[in-house]
C-alpha cells in the first residue's frame, strides 16, 4: 500500500480540544480495513467524499536544483486544519483523512545528495522517479472508488502521478488549470518538480493544460515555444496583477466555459509558491494575493467534473522568521485553500 495510515492517535496529536466546541478532527473518517480497496470502499459506504492524503517528501523540487522544505507542509497543515471548528458550513463527516504517502526510506537515500553534482543529481531524479511509482497507484484507487483526492505537501512533480493515476481510473486524459508562477514543463531530462505537467503530457495522462499567474520572466524560452506548439495556453501574472489587462474573474470565466464545451475531467494545481510571501520552494516575494488565490480554488472547484485538488511546495523553514512561524503562516494557508474546495464543490455551477 506504501502508506502510513492515520489512525485515532493522529487525531489525538493534533487537535485540541475544548469543552462546547467540536472540532474537524473530531469528525474526520479514519481508515477501516486491511486493503487500500477495502479502506476507500468502507469510506465511501460511510459516506465519505474526499481523501485526505499528505506526500511528506522534497526530493523532487532538490532534483529540480531548487530548495528543500516542502516534506514538512503535510504536518503544518494537520496542525492547522484539524482545529477549525466543525459547524454548519463545514462539518467533516464526508472527508476520509487517508494518511500519508510512505517516503521516509526516499528521504533518507536523498538526504545527503548534493543537485549540484550531476551525478547525485541523477540519483535525485530517479528518487523522483520511484515517488511517481508509489503515488499513481494509490490516486487511480481513490479516484476509482469515486471519491476525490486532496493532495497535500511534497514538491509539483506529483502533478505528474496525480495526472497518471486519475487517468488511468478514469481511462481518458484529463484537463490541469495550474496556478503558479511556472508551468513546469521544462524537458523530459528525468524527474523533477519542473517538469510533471509535461511528463503527463507525454504519457498521454493530460491533453488540456492552462496556467494562470505565469511569471513572465521565469519560464525558460523552451518551454514556452514546445506549450505554443502544442496549444497550451497561459495567462501571466503581469497580465492580470500588473498590468491589469485583464480581470481574474474574465480568465476564470473563461477557462470554465472552455471545460464544459467537452466535458474535460479536471485536477486542480495551486502551487505555494504563486502566493505573494509564501514561504515555499521557490517563494515570490510578488505574487498572487491569498485571498485570490482562494477565489481561484473556489470558482474552479464549482466546475462539476473536477477530480482532484493539489497543493504543493509550500515550505515552513523558508519562512524567514523560521519554521514555527513557517508551520502557522503554511498550515494556515493550506486550510483556508481547502476549506475553498470544499465550499466550491458544495455549490456546483449549474
Amino acid at each position: 500500500m506504501n502508506l502510513n495510515l492515520a489512525t485515532a492517535a493522529t487525531l489525538a496529536d493534533y487537535t485540541t480540544a475544548r469543552p462546547g466546541e467540536q472540532r474537524l478532527g473530531e469528525h474526520l473518517l479514519l481508515p477501516q480495513g486491511n486493503s487500500l480497496t477495502g479502506i476507500l470502499s468502507q469510506a465511501r459506504t460511510d459516506g465519505a467524499r474526499y481523501v485526505l492524503l499528505g506526500v511528506p517528501e522534497d526530493i523532487g523540487p532538490r532534483a529540480n536544483c531548487g530548495r528543500g522544505g516542502s516534506d514538512a507542509g503535510w504536518d503544518a497543515f494537520l496542525a492547522q486544519f484539524l482545529n477549525l471548528q466543525s459547524n454548519d458550513y463545514i462539518e467533516g463527516s464526508d472527508i476520509l483523512l487517508l494518511g500519508a504517502l510512505m517516503v521516509a526510506d526516499l528521504q533518507d537515500s536523498a538526504q545527503d545528495l548534493d543537485p549540484q553534482h550531476p551525478a547525485e543529481l541523477e540519483q535525485l531524479r530517479a528518487l523522483t522517479a520511484e515517488l511517481d511509482s508509489r503515488l499513481t497507484p494509490v490516486i487511480r484507487a481513490i479516484v476509482s472508488a469515486g471519491l476525490e483526492p486532496i493532495v497535500i505537501g511534497g514538491g509539483h512533480n506529483n502533478a505528474f502521478p496525480l495526472l497518471c493515476g486519475a487517468s488511468l481510473a478514469l481511462d481518458r486524459p484529463l484537463a490541469a488549470v495550474n496556478l503558479d508562477p511556472h508551468a513546469d514543463f521544462r524537458a523530459a531530462e528525468g524527474r523533477h518538480s519542473g517538469n510533471g505537467f509535461a511528463y503527463a503530457w507525454r504519457h498521454g495522462a493530460l491533453n488540456w493544460y492552462r496556467v494562470i499567474g505565469l511569471h513572465e520572466q521565469k519560464n525558460n524560452a523552451a518551454a514556452l515555444s514546445q506549450m505554443r506548439q502544442l496549444g497550451i495556453h497561459h495567462i501571466s501574472f503581469q497580465q492580470i496583477w500588473t498590468r491589469r489587462h485583464i480581470a481574474l474573474s474574465q480568465v476564470l470565466d473563461e477557462t470554465l466555459a472552455e471545460l464544459e464545451i467537452q466535458s474535460r475531467p479536471l485536477g486542480i494545481e495551486l502551487d505555494m509558491d504563486a502566493i505573494e510571501s509564501m514561504p515555499s520552494s521557490a517563494e515570490c516575494r510578488v505574487g498572487v494575493p491569498m485571498n485570490d488565490a482562494c477565489h481561484v480554488i473556489y470558482r474552479l472547484a464549482q466546475y462539476r467534473d473536477s477530480r482532484y485538488l493539489h497543493l504543493c511546495e509550500g515550505a515552513p523553514r523558508c519562512h524567514p522568521s523560521g519554521e514555527i512561524a513557517g508551520r502557522r503562516s503554511v498550515g494556515q494557508a493550506l486550510s483556508e485553500l481547502v476549506l475553498s474546495y470544499l465550499a466550491g464543490r458544495a455549490n456546483p455551477l449549474p
